[in-house]
C-alpha cells in the first residue's frame, strides 16, 4: 500500500510504501476495548485509602455499661457506626495492573492504525526538527497542516527535546516516541502524524 509524504509546510515530497501487515488489518471492537481497559487500569494510581477501627486514633474505653441503660451494646468510639470512627470495607492502596498478552496488544495497535489510515486521520510527514524549542514553530507547523484546532498525536522515531518542548505547551497535541505508541492515544487523537523515521521503527516493532 502506497501513501503520500508531506513536509511541515504541507507540500507533497514523495510517497512511501506502507506494510499491509500493519496498516491494512482488521480488529474486533472487543479486542480494542480490552486493550483500552487494560491501559487505563495500569494508569490508575490506586492510592485511595481509609482507616479501619484498628487504625483510628482514640480511646478504647467502652462508652457505656453493657447492661441496664437501655442503650445499644457499644464498645469504643472507634467503631464504624460512630462519627469519626473507622471505615468498614473501605478502599486501601492497591495495584490495578493486570497482565494482557502481547499478541492482543499488538493486534489492537495494528487494527487502530489501519482504521486511522482508512478514515483519513493518519498522515506520514517528512522528518523534521527545530533549531531551538519554540512553541511558535510548533503552532506554525499545525497551521500549515490545517490542524490548529484538532487533537493531534505526533509520533517521532526518538526523543528530540526541541520537538517535545516546542509542542508540550499546546494542550491538544501529544508527542510520543515509537516505543510509547499505544492504542489509547491513537484513538484519542483526531489526527495522527507519523514521521518517516518513526514509520521505519513501527515496521521493526510491529512488522513481524
Amino acid at each position: 500500500m502506497e501513501t503520500k509524504v508531506v513536509n511541515i509546510k504541507n507540500e507533497d515530497v514523495g510517497t512511501v510504501q506502507l506494510n499491509d501487515n500493519i496498516f491494512n488489518t482488521e480488529v474486533k471492537e472487543h479486542t480494542v476495548w480490552e486493550v483500552i481497559k487494560w491501559q487505563l487500569a495500569a494508569r490508575r494510581a490506586g492510592t485511595a485509602s481509609t482507616k479501619t477501627r484498628a487504625e483510628v486514633r482514640g480511646s478504647r474505653r467502652k462508652i457505656l455499661p453493657q447492661k441496664g441503660t437501655g442503650n445499644a451494646r457499644h464498645g469504643d468510639r472507634k467503631a464504624n457506626l460512630m462519627v469519626g470512627g473507622g471505615v468498614a470495607h473501605g478502599p486501601h492502596p492497591r495495584d490495578y495492573y493486570y497482565a494482557l498478552p502481547k499478541k492482543v496488544r499488538k493486534k489492537a495497535l495494528k487494527g487502530v492504525l489501519s482504521i486511522k489510515l482508512k478514515d483519513g486521520e493518519l498522515a506520514i510527514i517528512e522528518d523534521f526538527t527545530f533549531d531551538a524549542p519554540k512553541t511558535k514553530n510548533a503552532i506554525e507547523v499545525l497551521k500549515n497542516l490545517g490542524l490548529e484546532n484538532a487533537k493531534v498525536l505526533l509520533v517521532i522515531p526518538e526523543k528530540d527535546e526541541n520537538i517535545i518542548k516546542s509542542f508540550r505547551n499546546l494542550p491538544k497535541v501529544k508527542v510520543l516516541v515509537v516505543e510509547g505508541l499505544n492504542t489509547y492515544d491513537l484513538l484519542n487523537a483526531d489526527k495522527v502524524l507519523i514521521t518517516k523515521g518513526a514509520l521505519e521503527k513501527i515496521n521493526e516493532r510491529l512488522g513481524q
